[in-house]
């Protein structure tokens, strides 16, 4: 019996709600315990509900709604139901009942609310996701709490006496919950760790690392097996292996890289094609499935690179030393040897196990110099490499025209990387953009992941596959809307189906556009998550049928198991069928936790990056940056700097005039003097605050009326009468201090009240 059976019966229109007695005997279960197991699991992750009379169904067919509940910083909260085709359920502060943000609930629909404006109330909590919290330790008198870091925990946890584990004033501490909120009580916790002082060097981050249960170290168990491990070579790992010390391969990564997956060689045939060698450390050979290493890997299922330090996968005697590519030192390998035309077409290709020696540890500036400023101590000093880099820069050229014409889709947003002082503090903030040496591993990368996917495949063995299914339909129709407002629309093809090209014509209509930024962003938000899966489904954004993540495998636990089912097919026995149903079960299990892995992996460095990006602003408060209007909405308008941070000009500093907000422009137009603010309109401001605890700056605007348009908008076309009658009501002269002042007062009184309408 298996859960979708069950469901089924539920979902037909004439089930009405029966016992686990009713429900056995209409499905022919045997084995009632297992039976009532099922339906508890069910009822604990909201799939079904069991009602007062030991009956079950489903929670929508009961006036019932279960998912996650998601909290604002207000102290309302929505719940985003399980079932995806249904509309978000409203949920006031008095309706929570105890739950927190992100626990999996149960909510019932309040009489009279219906479709898109549904308000529910919480009446039962299935899962609870807040067991500790990172926050402030505060002591007040007897009383002590914690404040939660994360502002959407809007309650205060009350630390009993005896309970404080010696916390003192200000410090950040891991508080366990011991008693869960009720309607009027706040919840209760110990502290069980102490982080130090909020302020102090390194604990910020570490509060981040601690909110999303990230672990920095390792426990004893997995070191010594790390370093137990060898890196000299036997018969044993020499056997089988192809010997390609004496090869010029090259690393490129960034400085401050230790853990050095891949290397790369190409070599110009004398037919005119290319012999593209990427070349990946042999992390299967150390780490072995059931082993220590491989459970702790699967558990952490990917590294997590802040600003400040790296939350390795692997120990780092093997990340940063044994399985490190690292240049002069013989390594274990897996190649990827590709014969590519001029065309850019993958001609052959081998996989085998080699032996490799890095000629040298490249970083992508060193190579960017050589190739784009024709650095002369740089060409001198890597003058027998220069040739190789070159021809690599060509053949990447090559790759990505190919991968453009079948319609690849290419985001180039600016990275920011953030320079720290020795205290932890940003000094600055960069924008990185892709060079032509970061371009060149990103095309190899990808040669090597498709064709390893296509050879998995066709050999018909299970894998872990890296895929992007196509834009939900919903998100595309919302996607359309917003491109409507500058010209443009993406048409799906003859079948109905929206092809990637669609999207990458898009791209190449608004390059160079003030509106590039902003579109692009919104139309990556529109499509799918990549994730990790046991099938292989392509990969919309890059166009291809096949695709893997093989070259990563010291960082990304799914590029591990490709290894190792690799490895398995080059053994002469091959895979049994026992074995290939093992591996089948195995590869849905692996996939399903490096995407639920990465998804935190991802919050948590955005998080810790946002943090920085924030202190950095608070130390230039006062300051006046240029930047871009890159989102206009009903309360203000987002202003990105060149830096990349962004930042809210609300509407209520805006007191030259009145603004209203027109949807069908995606614009704030002033009432009288017709002034409007768009979507990709340059602007000068300056900082006015710097929330770091909220992650949100403020800007306001430096000379509005010369950094904007002009000209009646409809708005101040609508309502022009009524704007000459303000003008001759008004007492105090126009052009004196004192009647701007009592002007720029009211509009600023009335502009803040479009905050109630948010």
């Amino acid at each position: 019996m298996d859960k979708e059976e069950l469901l089924s019966l539920m979902r037909t229109r004439s089930y009405r709600p029966m016992t686990a007695a009713e429900l056995m005997a209409a499905l022919g279960a045997k084995d009632e315990e297992a039976f009532r197991e099922l339906l508890h699991s069910l009822e604990q992750e909201g799939y079904i509900v069991r009602t007062r009379k030991d009956k079950y169904g489903l929670p929508e067919k009961m006036g019932l709604v279960s998912g996650l509940l998601q909290a604002s910083t207000k102290g309302y909260a929505f719940v985003v139901p399980r079932e995806k085709e249904q509309a978000d359920v409203y949920i006031s502060a008095l309706n929570l009942n105890g739950a927190m943000h992100g626990d999996l609930v149960l909510a019932r629909i309040l009489p009279g609310t219906t479709g898109r404006r549904r308000e529910g109330e919480i009446i039962r909590v299935l899962q609870r996701a807040n067991k500790r919290v990172v926050g402030t330790f505060t002591a007040a008198g007897r009383l002590s709490f914690v404040v939660p870091d994360d502002a959407r925990l809007n309650q205060d946890i009350l630390i009993p006496p005896g309970n404080s584990q010696g916390a003192r004033e200000k410090d950040k501490v891991v508080v366990e919950i011991t008693r869960w909120p009720e309607a009027r009580r706040n919840p209760e916790g110990r502290v069980v760790e102490i982080l130090g002082q909020a302020g102090q060097p390194g604990v910020d981050v570490l509060s981040i690392i601690k909110k999303y249960d990230l672990e920095p170290e390792f426990p004893p168990e997995f070191l010594r097996e790390a370093d137990g491990l060898s890196k000299n070579f036997g018969p044993r790992e020499l056997a089988g292996r192809r010997d390609l010390r004496e090869w010029r391969l090259v690393t490129i990564d960034g400085a401050d890289a230790r853990d050095l997956d891949d290397a790369v060689s190409v070599e110009l045939l004398p037919d005119g094609n290319y012999l593209l060698g990427v070349h990946i450390a042999d992390v299967s050979f150390y780490v072995r499935e059931g082993s220590a290493l491989d459970r702790e890997a699967f558990n952490r299922g990917t590294s997590v690179y802040f600003v400040d330090r790296v939350i390795p996968m692997l120990p780092p005697r093997l990340s940063n030393d044994i399985c490190s590519l690292n240049a002069g030192e013989d390594r274990l390998a897996v190649t990827a040897l590709m014969t590519i035309t001029p065309r850019g077409t993958v001609k052959s290709y081998e996989l085998f196990p080699s032996i490799i020696r890095v000629r040298e540890r490249m970083t992508y500036d060193a190579v960017r110099r050589i190739l784009q400023d024709g650095d002369p101590e740089l060409l001198e000093r890597y003058r027998e490499l220069v040739p190789d880099f070159r021809l690599m820069a060509r053949l990447a050229a090559i790759l990505r025209q190919r991968r453009e014409k079948r319609g690849a889709i290419d985001f180039d947003f600016p990275e920011a990387k953030v320079e720290l002082d020795d205290q932890g503090l940003p000094v600055a903030v960069i924008p990185r953009r892709r060079s032509v040496a970061e371009g060149i591993i990103e095309e190899f990368m990808i040669a090597a992941n498709e064709v390893v996917a296509r050879h998995l495949y066709e050999l018909a063995v299970p894998a872990v596959y890296r895929v992007h299914e196509e834009p939900a339909t919903d998100k595309m129709e919302e996607l359309n809307k917003f491109l409507a407002f500058f010209g443009l629309q993406i048409r799906p093809g003859r079948e109905g189906r929206v092809k990637p090209r669609a999207f990458q014509e898009i791209l190449l209509n608004v390059k160079g556009r003030p509106e590039e930024r902003v579109i692009s962003t919104v139309m990556l938000r529109s499509m799918m998550h990549a994730r990790y899966a046991g099938q292989c489904l392509g990969h919309f954004g890059l166009a291809s049928p096949y695709y893997c993540h093989f070259t990563s495998p010291i960082r990304r636990y799914p590029d591990l198991v490709v290894h190792r089912i690799l490895r398995e097919t080059w053994s002469p026995a091959g895979l049994t069928a026992d074995r290939m149903a093992k591996l089948d079960a195995f590869v849905a299990l692996a996939a399903a936790r490096a995407s639920e892995r990465e998804k935190v992996a991802e919050e948590a460095e955005r998080e810790a990056l946002d943090m920085k990006k924030v202190q950095y602003m608070e130390r230039h408060v006062g300051a006046t940056f240029p930047g871009v209007i890159s989102g206009v909405v009903p309360y203000g308008f987002f202003v990105e700097l060149e830096n990349t941070v962004e930042g809210l000009v609300h509407v209520s500093t805006l007191t030259d005039d009145y603004y209203h907000y027109q949807e069908d422009q995606l614009a704030l137009v002033g009432e009288h003097t017709g002034r409007v603010f768009r979507i990709g309109q340059p602007v000068e401001v300056v900082v006015a605050r710097a929330n770091v605890e909220a992650r949100q700056v403020d800007f306001e605007l430096v000379k509005p009326e010369a950094a904007v348009e002009t000209g009646r908008g409809p708005v101040a076309a609508i309502k022009g009468r009524r704007k000459d009658k303000t003008r001759r009501k008004e007492t105090v002269p126009v052009g004196s201090k004192t009647g701007s002042k009592i002007i720029g007062q009211k509009r600023r009184k009335r502009n803040k009240a479009s905050r109630g309408r948010l």
